[in-house]
């Protein structure tokens, strides 16, 4: 029996991160890099190799030659695109990305059809319906990652505004990695109970407001490229998830077909996430006030979603 393959396609600050997480883990035997720049990726690849085997880990990183190389992956993440700079919005690169990720879907529908696909490249609704579109793969193999990192940034600040629970904290996004995410502060709790018994109402609108603005605070403090370690932990446990058959409920970037009333578009709900990729997703009760808020965001990644169709990239 063969050991598990996962490929990685952009070796920049969140793919080696991503790729270094699952070689400390040993949960996989392969991990296979692919970058524009592949002697970079070659000294990641090496020392990546060389810390498994400071902690015996069995996995080897390597970096592939071309697209043939990544054959018959389990998983295929896909890393590559540009990065958000100071001022920009995660909607600010559709375009550019939206064709990387078309080229790149090409190659993973000729080499890896029957992969799961993790797509971490920004605007991240809009560009795992890109990936479904353009790979043809049913839903349950193409998945987004940005509620799970979402959810836990929200649970990091409200250990700062408590100042307590740490490692206890469960918190909730839903809707689109953007501006009009949805974080559920119902269904946010601390050992259980609900931050609505800790909190007040506008300690609760300060998390809100800053979970969403989470990754443009990043930024704006490194000047220079956006946050790699959180989203790369995120997707290593997705992986996990998918590998050793966890059947965990992680919130995810999926497309819905029917689900909370909408079909034909990607956003972030809760799946169980196993063996068989996306095996369900859950619809949690959402109330009036949460459910306007689910539909402000469905309708800013379906905003996305038209301009692409303009500008040609399909007929939905």
């Amino acid at each position: 029996m063969r050991g598990k393959k996962i490929s990685i396609i952009g070796a920049g600050n969140v793919g080696s991160t991503v790729a270094y997480s699952l070689a400390t883990q040993g949960i996989v035997h392969e991990i296979i890099l692919l970058d524009s720049k592949p002697d970079v990726a070659w000294g990641k690849a090496l020392d990546m190799s060389q810390a498994a085997a400071v902690i015996r880990a069995h996995t080897i990183v390597r970096v592939a030659e071309g697209y043939a190389d990544i054959a018959d992956s389990d998983i295929v993440i896909v890393a590559a695109g540009a990065a958000r700079k100071p001022g920009m919005s995660r909607d600010d690169l559709l375009f550019i990305n939206a064709e990387a990720i078309r080229g790149i879907c090409e190659q993973v529908k000729r080499y890896c059809v029957n992969s799961f696909v993790i797509m971490i490249t920004n605007p991240l609704d809009a560009m795992t319906y890109v990936a479904l579109k353009e790979t043809g793969f049913n839903k349950r193999q193409v998945i987004g990652m940005a509620g799970l990192l979402d959810s836990g940034r929200m649970a990091s600040f409200i250990y700062e505004k408590l100042g307590y629970g740490s490692g206890q904290i469960r918190a909730t996004v839903l809707g689109g990695h953007g501006d009009n995410m949805v974080p559920l502060h119902r269904y946010s709790t601390v050992a259980g109970v609900p931050i609505t018994d800790l909190l007040s109402r506008e300690e609760i609108d300060e998390i809100v407001r800053r979970t969403k603005n989470a990754g443009a605070e990043i930024v704006g403090y490194l000047k220079s490229g956006s946050a790699y370690y959180a989203p790369a932990l995120a997707t290593s446990m997705m992986c996990e998830a998918i590998l050793r058959d966890a059947k965990q409920i992680y919130p995810c970037a999926v497309l819905l077909e029917g689900e909370y009333g909408y079909s034909d578009i990607v956003t972030g709900a809760p799946i169980v996430l196993g063996a068989n990729g996306v095996e369900k997703v859950i619809e949690v009760t959402l109330n009036d006030e949460e459910k306007a808020e689910f539909k402000r965001s469905v309708q800013s990644v379906d905003k996305l979603l038209g301009k692409l169709e303009e500008k040609g990239f399909y007929a939905r």
